[in-house]
Order: structure tokens, then sequence, then C-alpha cells
């Protein structure tokens, strides 16, 4: 099986079956949406024993409709969505090896996160992003502080369903050294 449909069936294991999205249009085992164009970028980290996918990152440029502009524009507290070549969204970001934990916190604390934020970091600054823009629970700013990563409030935040929102304003960096992550265009 190639790397795309690993990455597929990765995503739905852990946003459908894990964190229990109700996302429609799916292919069975397999999660993509309207977002996954031509011009989306991946990021993948594949462990490097067994192939497997224990992370992933989509990167797409703000100048067409993205995640953050068509579903939770309501996380910029009244801004207009960035639409611009230099801004980028991160989305589907998880960085859980399903081999190891079965819960959905696992990605929170898993040693590929923080080298995935990096890795997605510099890949979007290569294309000319100085900043990302994603839309991920409160908790996980904490987490890019925590660990040096300038980002930043987009927005209030927003109750979702059970989940505390927020955008967040990441800036680029191409220093960052990742070896494990793989970059896959569709």
């Amino acid at each position: 099986m190639g790397l795309w449909q690993r990455l597929l069936r990765y995503r739905y294991q852990v946003f459908v079956r894990h964190l229990g999205w109700e996302l429609a249009g799916n292919l069975p085992g397999q999660e993509v949406d309207q977002f996954d164009r031509a011009d989306t970028l991946y990021v993948v980290a594949v462990r490097q024993d067994n192939g497997s996918v224990v992370g992933c990152a989509r990167l797409l440029p703000t100048l067409k409709p993205y995640l953050l502009s068509e579903v939770f524009p309501q996380l910029l507290g009244g801004l207009q969505p960035p639409a611009r070549g230099d801004i980028w969204e991160l989305s589907r970001f998880a960085a859980m090896d399903p081999a190891v934990t079965d819960s959905p916190q696992g990605q929170v604390s898993s040693p590929y996160a923080l080298a995935l934020v990096k890795a997605a970091q510099r890949c979007a600054a290569r294309r000319g992003a100085t900043e990302l823009i994603t839309v991920s629970p409160v908790a996980i700013g904490r987490l890019l502080r925590v660990n040096g990563i300038d980002a930043c409030r987009g927005g209030p935040v927003c109750q979702v369903g059970s989940e505390a929102l927020c955008a967040y304003r990441i800036k680029t960096t191409l220093t960052a050294r990742v070896t494990e992550v793989r970059e896959l265009a569709q």
C-alpha cells in the first residue's frame, strides 16, 4: 500500500475512530475532505522500523478556501480569514502511534508531535510562508509555547461541541531539523 493510502487510513483511525469526529463523504476506512486538493501539501511522520504512519500535517495556502475560513471563521473573532500567499493553514495535524497508544490524548505527549510541527514549519517556509494558522484545542497552544514554538492566539477561545478551540498563528522557521518525516504531495 502506498504512502497516500496509508495516510488516509491513519487519518481515519485518528480523527474518526479515536476522536469520534463525524465526517461525511469518506470512503470506508479513509478520511479525506474538500481541502485535500492538488495544491495541498502533506507532512507525514513514518516509523523507520516498519513504515507505519505515526503523524501527519496538512498544509494549505490561504489563497483558496481552507478549514478555518470555511468551517471555523468564528475563531477569528470577526476578523477576515487570511487570504495571502505567505500565510498557510496547518490542519489535520495528528501525532499518535496507534501501535503504542489507543488514547487521543497520546498525540499531545507523542515524541513525534514537536518534530512534526517543526517539519511543517520548515516545509511551509520553503514555499514562502512566514506564518501558519491553525484550529486547535487550547491545550495544544500551551504545548506549542512550552516547547518554544512561536505561537499566539489568532482570536477568541470558542466552545465547539465538547472542545475549547482557538485559532493559533505560528511563525515558520527554516532551522528545524527532522529526519523521520517525509513530505507527500497528492
